[in-house]
């Protein structure tokens, strides 16, 4: 029995990366009743006669529907400056969609290049890095080092607006990859990717989930419980509310209120967390 980590589906095959080499393996059938396997996914296999069988499935960290990937360790929230332009309220809602599913969120800011005058969107992006979160800033030419170091060792997604330049920037690190999923469309006899189709890339000494990245920010099938502990605003004034149930909408003497009224918090950030709170509560 050997230990391998699940790093392409592609119909009943899944390619698992062993210690020193892949294999090609089928699950067995009661475990494809049970749980089925997904791209990253630590697994357990067999080599029965000259076929290898998917023995059972090990415990997961998180796991995300859209796209379908378990043992996540990040997601590289790909937001461009222009074309499309930069929205503070998309951002914030692949923040919070990210954090839900214990996924720790990367702003990676592109096409800098595109913008002349960058101070007023500078000052969008201070409430991020103030809050605690990791912001880069990539373009056509940049030193992409402190990219590269975020991925090493992770396993990451990217998410992001259709065209804010996620192949772009996976090829600037690691020019293969193009070649890679070129390759991957002839075989599939597409012109692009399907959401049913997904595979890790060894991307600068790290994993990179090569999917369509969210196609939802759907939070109907999320649990909102512990939405503000998602949010890395009001890490400094949680549980310093009145009331142990506080929403942080309305209530009397709301820590993360005030801290709100002070210029403390983010305002588009709790402005979203408002929303996706109230759409929860209809």
């Amino acid at each position: 029995m050997e230990k391998g980590r699940i790093i392409k589906i592609i119909s009943n095959q899944y390619t698992i990366q062993l210690e020193n080499r892949t294999v090609i393996a089928r699950p067995r059938g009661k475990l494809r009743l049970d749980k089925a396997p997904l791209v990253g996914d630590f697994v357990l296999v067999e080599k029965i006669e000259e076929a290898y069988r998917i023995h059972s499935i090990e415990p997961r960290k998180n796991r995300l529907l859209r796209p379908a990937i378990a043992n996540v360790d990040q997601a590289l929230i790909v937001t461009s400056l222009k074309d499309p332009d930069f929205s503070v309220h998309l951002l914030n809602r692949l923040i919070i969609l990210v954090s839900l599913a214990h996924v720790d969120p990367i702003i990676v800011i592109t096409k800098q290049d595109l913008i002349e005058d960058i101070h007023t969107i500078q000052k969008d992006l201070e409430w991020y890095q103030n809050a605690g979160y990791t912001v880069l800033m990539t373009w056509p030419g940049s030193d992409d080092q402190k990219l590269c170091q975020a991925i090493n060792g992770k396993v990451s997604v990217l998410c992001g607006q259709s065209g804010a330049g996620k192949s772009s920037l996976l090829n600037r690190l690691d020019p293969s990859f193009q070649l890679q999923t070129q390759e991957i469309s002839k075989a599939l006899g597409r012109g692009r990717h399907t959401t049913r189709f997904c595979e890790l890339h060894r991307v600068a000494d790290g994993l990179v989930a090569d999917t369509p990245g969210f196609s939802s920010l759907d939070f109907s099938r999320m649990d909102l419980a512990h939405l503000d502990e998602c949010i890395k605003d009001f890490a400094p004034y949680l549980h310093q509310c009145r009331f142990k149930d506080c929403r942080h909408i309305h209530e009397p003497d709301c820590a993360i209120l005030t801290a709100l009224k002070q210029g403390k918090i983010n305002p588009s950030m709790y402005e979203d967390y408002k929303q996706i709170v109230k759409g929860e509560s209809k």
